[in-house]
């Protein structure tokens, strides 16, 4: 084995063609090339997948059947291979509890500094609280009116599971009669142990009460005896069920409340301890929304104007409704927008308030029922809280909306967890702030003391870890930002600098394009970021397209020299000088400048589209203007609010007019311009399918037409054959002994599953007799099997699937096969099939396309031919507007809308709007730097 170096000897995974590599240990490696190339096979399929099996093999045989197995890829000989990670694009869940701050694990160490060195303080007075004393709480409880009955107990088991037979013995022994069990009262002797797995809650009985009667020193005796026995705290339990907790440790001095010793568990909104009760520490409640009660203001009542109450006419409710139009003096014949304040905030709200008590002094028999409207909103929450039924309840969510919890204001906390203060500030109101924020904060706080034995090295530990995320370009996200909201080139940078600050050494690091999503501005920090494994003796392999991170690079892999069966061979080899000056290799020509994408000029800016004061989120009453008919480019840094404008306000308010979506869009004050267009699409790089009978073929609809194509032959016609026979998915015509995969899976216990191909079917999917229906000769397994290109030329004389096929190919994917599983399909061939089949549809026009980063996993000759397609798109009399940090697609728009100045708070503006050249000359722009940087390289090159 070679010293120093990792070596691949005839690797042949996917479409690899026997590659044969050698990789430098402890360097900063690309792997780049065209899409559909063998980049990913060759970095995740071959070198991840090695590196994790051969460490999985290590443990035992009875381990590794509870762990996911990775089949040995097809690969003939690795050496020098360390234990891997991989951070790809995948996000990092979709668990709405968890946050930024808990994968990162800078959530622990803060619930422990506050738990250990925080200061609480009274939700209700609040005052800071101080520690009680048994005569105080004496004097409380002499305080209660004679006769009053009371229990007091001893808590001895909070949140735990197990049967605590050694508790109950325990208790016995000490000479209880009685605990409540989970807020029931039982005798001690029915109990020989607790349910198994169930979180329980007990309480030991150690006297039952009467105000004013018994002994004297009876009720100090019991007092001291509850302490003692609960550690420090007790309950009193009255006889109206009402509950009071008492504390020799934390007491209010003002109202003398009691409070459970501070823990971690008591800050952690995953925990019932801290979570917020009314949220259960999700942050958000659903809530009926009075757009979507009443989406149509401009209807009058009797028309319909309120949406749950439509084709019910004879219901109560309507009853209610023309009763409540009669009394408070409006007409059902009004439009819902033109009636008085006071009628519209009886029909949302209910008439409970004081203001609408003469309803009920006016009222008598039957309009006393009339008179008692709970109000829409409440009639649609109480129906989809407490209704068993699926649809019922799907129609009561209809009406609803996500909105921030008004308990806790969206921190997700309990009352407790927000009261406890460091340095004056609490926990919730860090976590609201911005990462640069944070920093800002906790920098000038000081322990001294036995306090900084705790909270020196605590905060040491949070400081490093945001100073990590700080670096990976992500100062503007909060520590309560909910990882479902993140990006994938987020989620993967958050995963980054999770990863070093977890100082590991002697790991193989394997990425999937980490600059997706960030500005230039910030490329140069990710840089570091990578660099800094790499000095702790790691091997950081990435597979990229960045210009900026492929120079940066001590070695790059060139894979080509197309995609496809065309790839899978590498070209190049080398350092970025060495790439730049190799003839064979398509990234060079490309560093070098002797290739770049030719600039058209500015189509005319006549007709606009503007969204008028944003407010959601970072957004700062921006007003924004996009020319129609034109390539629309937003930019800015990351955070700085593209994905809200253009995704949360521009997409979501135009889908609603147009196409009837229900989701509510941000805060806006209106759109103008809305009559020049005719539908909105957005094409995001959502999976387009997650099971592997979802593919090209069955997405872009030419499924349908080949199967059509087949039905119509003699062949099928004689033997009654439909278009459904010569579908995978459902029985019929498909092979029934692996119900169309074929493949069948072979579970092999502690040892990877193993897929075989289908003995009956000979993997092609379908029975005998399907198979024997040709046209020109292919079987419908046989044209799955084809790639895009080869079909093209045996079906253009088919206009339903030339069409179709023609656009696949015009977008670069010419390289899909037509029955490739949609798991294998990437985020960036994704987008473009999505692309593909709009494209593919007949010419419209006047329709608003809306793209989110489509260069993401683009190398620079795959953008070129992006740039075509989405000009084409423009020169049907569409406007097409993209969220891109690429400078070839910024360079080649006809008006560029940059956001910023910064990310996060700092956001939320437009920094400047107008033609490239504008932007260029713009100096408080970044991304106009960025272009002059590129201008400036063009002109020298």
């Amino acid at each position: 084995m070679t010293a120093g170096q990792i070596v691949l000897k005839g690797a042949r995974q996917h479409n690899l063609k026997n590659v044969d590599v050698r990789l430098p240990r402890h360097r900063l490696i690309v792997i780049t090339g065209p899409s559909g190339s063998g980049k990913s096979s060759l970095a995740f399929d071959t070198l991840y997948a090695e590196g994790q099996r051969r460490y999985l093999e290590s443990l035992s045989a009875f381990a590794r059947q509870f762990l996911e197995q990775v089949p040995k890829p097809d690969v003939d000989r690795v050496e020098g291979l360390s234990p891997a990670l991989a951070i790809d694009q995948k996000g990092l869940g979709h668990n709405p509890r968890s946050t930024v701050g808990t994968v990162t694990e800078v959530l622990p160490f803060l619930r422990l500094l506050y738990a250990r060195l925080g200061t609480p303080f009274c939700p209700d007075c609040e005052v800071e609280i101080a520690a009680g004393h048994p005569s105080r709480i004496l004097a409380d409880l002499q305080a209660l009116p004679p006769g009053t009955r009371a229990t007091v107990l001893a808590p001895v088991l909070h949140g735990r599971r197990g049967e605590q037979r050694k508790l109950l013995a325990d208790l016995r022994r000490r000479g209880y009669v009685r605990v409540r069990l989970d807020g029931e009262i039982l005798a001690l002797d029915d109990l020989d142990a607790l349910p198994k797995g169930h979180q329980h809650h007990m309480d030991a009985v150690v006297d039952r009460l009467v105000a004013g009667k018994g002994a004297p020193g009876r009720l100090q005796r019991s007092v001291e005896k509850a302490l003692a026995d609960g550690k420090g705290q007790m309950r009193l339990l009255m006889g109206d069920g009402e509950e009071r907790l008492y504390s020799d440790k934390l007491a209010c001095p003002d109202c003398g409340r009691g409070f459970a010793a501070l823990e971690p568990r008591v800050f952690s909104f995953n925990s019932p301890a801290g979570a917020c009760p009314d949220c259960r520490g999700l942050g958000k409640s659903r809530r009926a929304s009075e757009q979507l009660l009443v989406p149509d203001g401009k209807m009058t009542l009797r028309d319909g104007a309120l949406a749950p109450l439509r084709g019910r006419a004879q219901s109560f409710a309507n009853q209610q409704v023309e009763f409540l139009a009669e009394a408070l003096g409006f007409s059902m014949d009004v439009p819902y927008v033109d009636l008085p304040a006071v009628a519209r905030r009886a029909l949302l709200e209910g008439t409970e308030a004081s203001e609408f008590s003469q309803l009920h002094e006016r009222a008598s028999g039957h309009e006393k029922f009339l008179a008692d409207f709970e109000g829409l909103r409440a009639l649609v929450e109480r129906r989809a809280e407490r209704t068993k039924s699926t649809r019922i309840k799907t129609w009561c969510e209809s009406f609803m909306e996500e909105v921030e919890c008004a308990a806790c204001e969206g921190t997700r906390l309990g009352t407790m967890g927000r009261s406890v203060k460091v340095h004056g500030v609490d926990l919730a109101t860090l976590c609201k702030q911005s990462l640069h924020e944070m920093l800002a904060s906790v920098a000038d706080w000081k322990f001294e003391g036995a306090s900084a034995a705790v909270g020196v090295p605590l905060l040491a530990e949070v400081v490093s870890r945001v100073g990590f995320l700080q670096t990976a370009g992500l100062g503007y996200l909060e520590l309560r930002r909910s990882v479902t909201s993140l990006s994938g080139g987020e989620g993967q940078r958050v995963r980054l600098a999770t990863q070093v600050g977890g100082r590991l050494t002697g790991v193989l690091y394997v990425l999937d394009e980490p600059s997706v999503g960030l500005h230039p501005r910030d490329t140069q920090q990710l840089i570091g970021l990578l660099r800094e494994l790499c000095d702790r003796g790691n091997t950081v392999v990435v597979v990229e397209h960045d210009r900026d991170v492929i120079e940066a690079a001590d070695h790059v892999v060139d894979m080509g020299p197309h995609a496809g069966e065309r790839g899978g061979e590498v070209v190049a080899e080398g350092t970025p000088e060495q790439i730049e000056r190799d003839p064979n290799s398509p990234t060079g020509v490309w560093l070098s400048q002797k290739r770049t994408i030719a600039r058209r000029p500015a189509r005319p800016r006549e007709q606009w589209l503007t969204v008028r004061g944003m407010r959601w989120r970072n957004l700062k009453s921006v007003d924004m203007s996009i020319p129609l008919q034109t390539l629309v480019a937003v930019t800015g840094v990351s955070g700085s609010g593209k994905t809200t404008a253009v995704h949360d306000i521009l997409f979501r308010a135009l889908a609603a007019r147009y196409h009837g979506a229900l989701t509510p869009p941000g805060t806006h004050e209106g759109i103008d311009g809305t009559e020049y267009l005719r539908k909105v699409i957005l094409i995001d790089q959502q999976p387009i399918g997650r099971s592997p009978r979802s593919t090209p073929a069955t997405f872009t609809g030419l499924y349908t037409h080949l199967r059509k194509l087949l039905a119509g032959t003699p062949a099928a016609r004689s033997r009654g054959f439909g278009a459904g026979r010569f579908s995978f998915n459902t029985k019929g015509g498909r092979c029934e002994a692996c119900s169309g995969a074929g493949v069948q899976t072979l579970t092999m216990d502690f040892l990877p599953e193993v897929q075989v191909r289908c003995e009956l079917c000979r993997g092609s999917r379908f029975n005998r007799q399907t198979l024997e229906v040709t046209y020109k000769g292919r079987s419908i397994s046989n044209f799955l099997d084809m790639e895009v290109a080869e079909a093209y030329e045996l079906l253009e004389p088919i206009p339903q699937l030339e069409r179709i096929l023609r656009t696949l190919k015009d977008v670069g994917l010419g390289y899909l096969r037509l029955g490739q599983p949609a798991d294998t399909v990437s985020g960036g061939e994704a987008q473009r099939l999505k692309l593909a089949r709009e494209l593919s549809r007949p010419a419209s026009g006047d329709t608003l396309f809306l793209l989110d980063e489509p260069t993401t996993g683009l190398h620079f000759q795959d953008v070129e031919m992006l740039l075509e397609v989405l000009h084409r798109l423009v020169d049907r009399g569409n406007t097409v507007l993209v969220i891109e940090h690429h400078s070839d697609v910024i360079l080649a728009a006809d008006h560029v809308i940059d956001m910023g100045p910064e990310g996060g708070f700092e956001g939320g503006e437009i920094v400047v709007a107008g033609r490239v050249d504008e932007v260029v000359e713009c100096p408080a722009s970044y991304t106009g730097q960025m272009l002059r940087r590129q201008r400036d390289a063009l002109s020298r090159s």
